[in-house]
């Protein structure tokens, strides 16, 4: 079969090639010939903008011309790129191919925004992009194009949400950034949702100095102000006045402290010695058949360890309302409600991210940061949370108002 124009075109460019470095290298084939493809390009469009060819005799007296060229560098995959962009005498011509104020390939940024929400210090950055590419980018242009994902964060972070989410997990965790010359612990408060479809959802992370029910007050508030108006369960820690805060704003919806919070805030008052064993007896509690069960078990607990341990019993005992609230739903998804691990795991990817660059210099790149993680960990969201139809019937059984099938 007779080769196409194509195949004779491929022949003609690669027949002088031996080696990889001929075809990607500096001087490679791809380099040159996406130099040429744009400059033509680049010519064409000034043919439409004119309305003549070059040299072409209706150009006279039209009123505008070409005016030669004016050299341009794009960084991109290819390293630096010298371009002729042709230039009219009126100034008017607006290429789109490579437009005016570009500097890098379409694409390129994405690559910086990418290597950024992997944990790349800006450092990291410059060293892969010169190593992997031959292409000298400043720290000052990385802060530009990853800034740019600032008003993506601010859309995001006001986006409207469902009316209603089943499960809604809360947590914080602690950051260092620089203020006013003074390294400080800020908390980066985070919520996730799980939606009428079983599919975990950011709803959003916000950040203070301290972690506390009052500004998680503020943070319930903002949530029901961009369309949330009911959550049936809510995941939280130990924190003092948490329940409060969820129940003033969302008064139907149920606390439920998360078990394992519980377990390491008991496990604190335990020499190592004995750990194995409180931990065995505290299992008993919360992996008891029934709420009655899981109370006589509690009597035993402090019959055996009320004595060493008031304060532990003492916690269990303050809290055991919502701590309980699980167990009154079966047992195929209660681990679903009674941890938020859920959250954690997210938690622990952006504090290994965020550890990485030790003192953050200011809250804008925290910002960045946390959304450009949360960002990758939710395109992992594909599949509804185990056993699910089950909660949801569950749910339809014991909200049958608010539930909408």
């Amino acid at each position: 079969m007779e080769p196409n124009i194509k195949e004779k075109l491929l022949d003609e460019l690669l027949k002088d090639v031996k080696n990889p470095e001929d075809v990607t290298g500096e001087g490679g084939i791809l380099k040159e010939l996406t130099k040429s493809i744009l400059e033509r390009c680049l010519k064409g469009e000034m043919t439409h903008h004119l309305g003549y060819d070059k040299n072409s005799k209706q150009g006279d007296n039209s009123g505008n011309s070409r005016n030669g060229t004016t050299k341009k560098k794009l960084k991109g995959e290819f390293g630096e790129m010298d371009l002729e962009v042709p230039r009219d005498r009126e100034s008017s011509f607006d290429p789109q191919i490579v437009q005016k104020g570009q500097s890098r390939f379409t694409g390129f940024d994405d690559k910086i925004i990418s290597m950024y929400a992997r944990n790349m210090t800006t450092r990291d950055i410059q060293a892969h992009l010169k190593e992997m590419y031959g292409v000298d980018v400043s720290p000052g242009l990385i802060s530009q194009v990853t800034n740019d994902v600032l008003e993506e964060v601010d859309a995001w972070q006001n986006r409207p949400l469902d009316e209603v989410y089943p499960i809604v997990y809360f947590d914080a965790f602690f950051v260092s950034v620089r203020e006013a010359k003074q390294v400080q612990k800020k908390a980066v408060y985070l919520a996730i949702g799980v939606n009428m479809e079983g599919h975990k959802e950011a709803l959003g992370f916000w950040m203070d100095q301290t972690e506390g029910a009052k500004f998680w007050l503020n943070v319930l508030t903002e949530l029901k102000n961009r369309g949330v108006q009911d959550i049936f369960i809510s995941c939280v820690d130990g924190l003092k006045g948490f329940p409060e805060a969820i129940e003033s704003v969302f008064p139907y919806t149920e606390v439920q402290l998360c078990i394992v919070h519980m377990i390491r805030n008991s496990l604190k008052f335990v020499s190592w010695k004995q750990k194995k064993e409180v931990a065995k007896d505290l299992k008993t509690i919360y992996k008891a058949d029934t709420l009655n069960q899981a109370e006589v078990n509690l009597d035993t607990f402090e019959e055996k360890w009320g004595e060493k341990f008031p304060a532990i019993i003492k916690s269990w005992r303050d809290n055991w309302v919502h701590l309980t609230k699980f167990l009154e739903y079966p047992k195929d998804i209660r681990k679903v409600i009674y941890t938020t691990n859920a959250i954690e795991s997210i938690n622990d990817t952006l504090k290994k991210h965020l550890k990485n660059r030790k003192v953050l210099p200011n809250d804008l790149t925290v910002g960045k940061l946390v959304y450009l993680t949360l960002r990758n960990a939710c395109q992992k969201w594909t599949m509804p949370i185990r056993d699910w139809g089950s909660a949801m019937q569950q749910f339809a059984i014991r909200f049958p108002d608010r539930v909408k099938m």
